[in-house]
């Protein structure tokens, strides 16, 4: 796709003062502006800059919760039409492919229709307003999607390519239906002011039965014409139209059509219509008459319904290729010199001339969003018609486009997790562009940082799980939540981070003598291996658990393994004999002559590190007098426990 060539659109930010420069910071999706006492040349602004910093969304479109919806429902199609196999019959792809566009399609109009029914409610005259806007885009929007399904999607050929494009003109022409039923709601319908442009409307549109409907009335109503009507009634009866799942082939259709157009011209060089000028009007639109047609641009309204009426009854097995013709001809015929050209126009004909390219270029200017040219693409590439178009900078127009749709909805706080999909089905920079995109995702709850989470797991991007658990880690600490804390440093198998979390939990211990978080701690598990403190933490809540069922042997050994092993750090030993001491007083032995000499060489071991260390800010008088008493009872008891395990180990002996 070759460079913009229209002037981009201007926004005006209220309450800029004129002649200030300007300072902004780029965004995701936004760009947040504001006011600098920056001067090119000379002294600087007098007066301090503005106080207000704006913000300027690129996508509004994604904030409608109406609109969002939109973007919800077609993520599920676009999920469905990435798992189609490739290995399907084009006939039976091709039948799925049309069925996708529909879907894509209905998703729109009911958009449009809720949009509708709020900007009529709505008592807001802006909103009214804007609700209108995007009415009018979601209309062209679907105008110019049901046009590329029918030329592109659907591929209709010769004969069927024209009934095609009639109920393309009267999916988009709905007000004649409006009109038809007010006109039979009518007292006389054949009297109301809008009764023949109701019936030329239907001749327009080649909706032939509902215009003979209406011409019975007309032809009830006056007894004088019956036969006049009657042979209307015959010749809108007889024209032929072309049936695809017929036998009859596109040459024997063409013949048949032929010879009831010629009917249709001597009738009408016969005068037979002369009597009755709005029979006469009709019978001269089924011969086609291109100047009578140009005659009804208000009931025509657009160019492309010109020029699907004068297919029908000039040209009913017109082909694809010779499209662009008719389609070119008709714009200029139906314009007026002074008319200026609308961009859906312009993206119409560039559809009518199968230039794909040039249609999703125009509209990626022209709409304010990446979702309809996103969509579009990565349908019309499953249906392998954008293979040759690949881009310069790495990347093909469906990665692109999809690329750009995604990043936009990363910037919405629930939107996001659509994207994520976006990003999966583009194989060449969807990865790399996901991983940058999930880092700048707020991580507001914890519920969203689990999502997260559970996407970065499931695609191994091990560098976003390690960096969204150290986050959250740290935000837990911060709020003095530790098991938390620790849950998340575990996930993000940081050591270190274990380390210090473990640290704080045995601080917490001897300030208040409990854990905290039980369950946590209690069901680590093969956690407790990440680092040696949370080994620790992890066993010593297990001696905590040994003790208060009575298990006090096994207790015993697993608290002195702590201190041999070296598992415990030495500031904790101190700790960990003073747990020792109800297990030393129980009138039953439980550490045995040799624990008991072990836990001794741990006592004093421990008293010549604490007597190298002199009194100082870091340990109070007050704290060493107290660490001696606890030295001097724990001596007393391992002296006492010592002597009745050597009593008692003699004793067995003999």
């Amino acid at each position: 796709m070759e460079e913009v060539d229209v002037e981009p659109t201007v926004t005006n930010i209220p309450g800029i003062r004129y002649g200030k420069h300007m300072g902004f910071a780029w965004g995701p999706g936004d760009i947040l502006v504001y006011e600098t006492q920056f001067k090119a040349s000379g002294p600087s602004l007098s007066g301090p800059a503005g106080p207000f910093i704006h913000q300027v969304r690129k996508d509004e479109d994604i904030y409608s919760p109406i609109l969002r919806k939109l973007f919800n429902e077609s993520h599920h199609i676009f999920v469905g039409l990435q798992t189609i196999k490739e290995d399907l019959p084009s006939k039976s792809k091709r039948t799925q492919f049309v069925s996708i566009s529909r879907n894509y399609r209905s998703v729109i109009r009911a958009c449009m229709e809720e949009l509708q029914q709020v900007a009529v409610s709505t008592r807001d005259t802006e909103m009214a307003t804007q609700y209108g806007n995007q009415v009018s885009i979601l209309l062209a929007i679907e105008l110019i999607w049901n046009l590329c399904e029918v030329l592109y999607i659907d591929a209709a050929p010769a004969g069927s390519l024209l009934l095609h494009l009639l109920d393309w003109v009267r999916l988009h022409k709905a007000d004649v239906d409006e009109k038809a039923r007010d006109v039979l709601q009518s007292d006389s319908p054949a009297e109301h002011h809008n009764y023949w442009d109701v019936v030329v409307s239907y001749v327009l549109q080649g909706s032939l039965v509902e215009a003979r409907q209406m011409l019975v009335k007309q032809a009830t109503l006056q007894p004088a014409s019956r036969n006049t009507y009657k042979l209307m009634d015959s010749l809108l009866g007889k024209m032929p139209f072309f049936n695809p799942g017929g036998t009859e082939t596109v040459t024997e259709f063409d013949v048949k059509w032929s010879n009831w157009h010629k009917e249709v011209e001597s009738y009408l060089k016969d005068n037979s219509f002369a009597s009755n000028h709005h029979l006469e009007l009709i019978c001269k639109i089924l011969v086609g008459d291109e100047d009578t047609l140009l005659e009804q641009k208000e009931l025509l309204s657009t160019w492309y319904h010109f020029l699907v009426t004068r297919l029908l009854y000039c040209h009913p097995t017109v082909k694809p290729f010779e499209l662009h013709y008719y389609a070119q001809s008709c714009l200029t015929m139906f314009l007026d010199s002074r008319s200026v050209q609308e961009p859906l126009d312009s993206i119409l004909l560039a559809a009518f001339e199968y230039d794909i390219c040039l249609v999703i270029k125009d509209c990626s200017i022209v709409l304010n969003n990446w979702w309809f040219v996103a969509h579009l693409t990565d349908l019309l590439d499953h249906c392998k018609l954008l293979h040759s178009h690949n881009l310069n900078f790495g990347s093909n127009m469906r990665e692109f486009l999809l690329l750009e749709y995604a990043s936009g909805l990363f910037t919405h706080h629930s939107l996001w997790q659509c994207a994520v999909d976006y990003f999966d089905h583009c194989p060449e920079l969807g990865r790399a562009c996901l991983e940058l995109q999930i880092e700048r995702v707020p991580l507001d709850t914890e519920r969203k940082a689990l999502k997260v989470l559970r996407i970065c797991e499931e695609r191994q991007m091990s560098e976003q799980v390690r960096s969204i658990c150290k986050i959250m880690a740290m935000r837990a600490l911060r709020n003095n939540r530790l098991g938390s804390a620790l849950s998340w440093s575990i996930r993000a198998k940081d050591a270190a981070f274990a380390t210090l979390i473990s640290e704080r939990f045995l601080q917490d211990y001897c300030a208040k003598g409990t854990f905290s978080d039980l369950d946590l701690i209690d069901n680590l598990g093969p956690a407790m291996l990440l680092s040696d403190r949370l080994t620790f933490l992890g066993k010593y809540r297990e001696f905590h658990k040994l003790y208060g069922e009575k298990r006090f042997k096994e207790a015993a050994k697993l608290l002195l393994s702590l201190m041999t092993a070296k598992i415990a750090p030495q500031s904790f030993w101190m700790t960990l004999l003073t747990d020792a001491l109800p297990l030393l007083e129980q009138t039953e032995v439980i550490f045995s002559a040799d624990q008991t000499n072990e836990l001794m060489y741990c006592l004093e071991e421990l008293t010549s590190s604490l007597n190298s260390t002199a009194p100082g800010a870091d340990r109070p008088m007050q704290q060493e007098d107290v660490e001696q008493t606890k030295v001097e009872l724990l001596r007393l008891s391992l002296a006492r426990n010592l002597a009745m395990a050597v009593v008692k180990e003699g004793t067995m002996e003999t």
